[in-house]
C-alpha cells in the first residue's frame, strides 16, 4: 500500500495533467498557414474547395484524382485521349523520368495545365520558357487580368497575403500565346503570368499564381479569376494531381497519425505517463523470480571431431587430405579473393603478398598440397606433413 505522502504526490500530478489537457483542448488551434494544395486540406492554402467544385467547373466531365507519381500514372495506364492533366502547387520539379512521359502526354494531343511559381528546368528548356519570382513580402496588392476581353468579372481580383510574384520573363514567341497578365506594372514581358505553349497535337497552359485556387483565396471573392484561368482547358477527361504536391503525406503509418491530432497526441502521452507512472511504483514491491536459462550447447564442435574421428580410425588419409586441402584453398579464396585453380608461380607470389608469409614458406606449402593431389594413395606422414605446413602458414 502506497503512504500518505506517495498519494499525495500522485493527486498532485495526476491534476497537473489532466489540467494541461484541459488546456490544450480547449485552446483554440493556431491557423496553418503552410502550403498544402491537396484535396483534403481545410487549411487556408489547402485545396479542398478548388477540388470540391471540380465539377461544377467542369461540366459533364469525369474528373480523377492521381495518388501516383505522374510517371507511373502515364506509363501504367491507358489514359483517355483529349484528356488534360492538371497540376497546381507552390514549387513543381519534375525530373527527366516525368518530363519525359509528360511531353510524350502533350504532343500526343492532350492538355497539360501547371500553376507553379517553378516547374523545373527540364520543361523549361525544352519549352523555351524562364520565369522569374520575388519572394520579398508584397508592397502591394497583385491584380491579375486576361488579355481576352471575353473573361470579364464582376469584380477585379486581389492578392497579397501569403503571396510571391512570379511571372515568365522569356518566352518562345512562335509557339506561346499570352493570356493573362499582372495589371499597373512596367515591363509587359516580365509581368506574363498565364501562357498557352502548342507542344505537338496537344498544348501547355501554364500559369504563376497557384494562390489563386487556395481555399483562401477561392473563398474570398476571386473564385471567378479560378474559373477564367480552368476554363480554357478543353477535355473530355481531367487528371487531377495529388501526388506533387507540399501537403502530402509521406508517412501513413498509425503513430503519425495519432501525433498529428491534437486530442489523440494528448491521450497518447496520459498514457504512457500512466503506465511509467504504474511500472515505477509496482516494480519497487515487486519482482518476478528471473528463471536460470542453460545456454545452449554448440554440438557443432564435437560433430566434427566425431566425423574426423571416424576417418582417422578407417585409415581413410586420402579423404582427410583432400577435404582439409579443399577447406583451406576456400579459405584463401574467400579472403584474398585468388583463383585457387591452378597452382601457378604467379599464384604462389600474390599469395605470399597478400598473406604476409615469406616466398619460401609459401612455395613449401603450395608444392606440398600440389604433390598430394597428384598422388593417389596417401599415408598416415602425408597427412601429418600437410597438416603442420597448414598450421604454420599465417592467414
Amino acid at each position: 500500500m502506497l503512504d500518505k505522502r506517495s498519494k499525495r504526490v500522485l493527486w498532485i500530478f495526476g491534476i497537473a495533467l489532466l489540467g494541461i489537457v484541459i488546456t490544450e483542448l480547449v485552446r483554440p488551434k493556431p491557423i496553418d498557414w503552410r502550403p498544402s494544395y491537396t484535396s483534403v486540406d481545410k487549411i487556408p492554402f489547402g485545396g479542398f474547395v478548388i477540388f470540391e467544385e471540380a465539377a461544377t467547373l467542369f461540366k459533364n466531365v469525369e474528373v480523377k484524382k492521381i495518388d501516383e507519381d505522374p510517371y507511373e500514372f502515364l506509363t501504367d495506364s491507358s489514359y483517355t485521349q483529349n484528356s488534360a492533366y492538371i497540376f497546381f502547387n507552390d514549387e513543381l520539379f519534375f525530373d527527366e523520368r516525368q518530363a519525359d512521359e509528360i511531353l510524350k502526354y502533350v504532343e500526343n494531343g492532350n492538355t497539360v495545365f501547371i500553376s507553379s511559381r517553378s516547374m523545373g528546368y527540364i520543361l523549361r528548356d525544352t519549352l523555351h520558357i524562364n520565369t522569374a519570382a520575388n519572394y520579398s513580402i508584397l508592397e502591394e496588392e497583385l491584380h491579375p487580368k486576361f488579355f481576352s476581353p471575353s473573361l470579364k468579372q464582376d469584380s477585379l481580383p486581389s492578392f497579397k497575403k501569403g503571396v510571391f510574384k512570379a511571372s515568365f520573363v522569356k518566352i518562345d514567341t512562335l509557339k506561346t500565346t499570352a493570356l493573362g497578365y499582372y495589371e499597373n506594372t512596367e515591363n509587359d514581358l516580365g509581368d506574363l503570368n498565364y501562357v498557352k505553349i502548342n507542344f505537338g497535337k496537344g498544348q501547355f497552359l501554364l500559369h504563376n499564381l497557384p494562390e489563386a485556387f487556395s481555399n483562401y483565396y477561392l473563398l474570398k471573392g476571386n473564385e471567378q479569376y479560378a474559373a477564367n484561368v480552368l476554363s480554357y482547358i478543353d477535355a473530355d477527361t481531367i487528371y487531377w494531381d495529388e501526388y506533387l504536391k507540399s501537403g502530402r503525406k509521406v508517412v501513413t503509418s498509425p503513430m503519425r497519425f495519432v501525433l498529428d491530432q491534437a486530442p489523440l497526441t494528448w491521450a497518447y502521452y496520459v498514457l504512457i505517463g500512466g503506465l511509467l507512472i504504474f511500472v515505477l511504483f509496482k516494480g519497487k514491491r515487486e519482482q518476478r523470480i528471473v528463471e536460470v536459462m542453460e545456454p545452449l550447447e554448440n554440438t557443432s564442435v564435437e560433430f566434427t571431431k566425431t566425423i574426423g574421428d571416424l576417418y582417422f580410425q578407417n585409415k581413410d588419409y586420402s579423404n582427410i587430405i583432400a577435404k582439409k586441402i579443399t577447406y583451406f584453398m576456400e579459405n584463401l579464396r574467400s579472403k584474398y579473393y585468388l583463383n585457387t585453380n591452378d597452382i601457378t608461380e604467379d599464384f604462389i607470389k600474390k599469395l605470399a603478398l597478400k598473406s604476409g608469409n615469406t616466398l619460401e614458406k609459401t612455395q613449401k606449402l603450395m608444392h606440398v598440397i600440389k604433390h598430394l593431389k597428384e598422388k593417389s594413395v596417401h599415408s598416415e606422414a602425408d597427412l601429418l606433413e600437410l597438416n603442420k605446413q597448414i598450421e604454420a602458414f599465417r592467414l
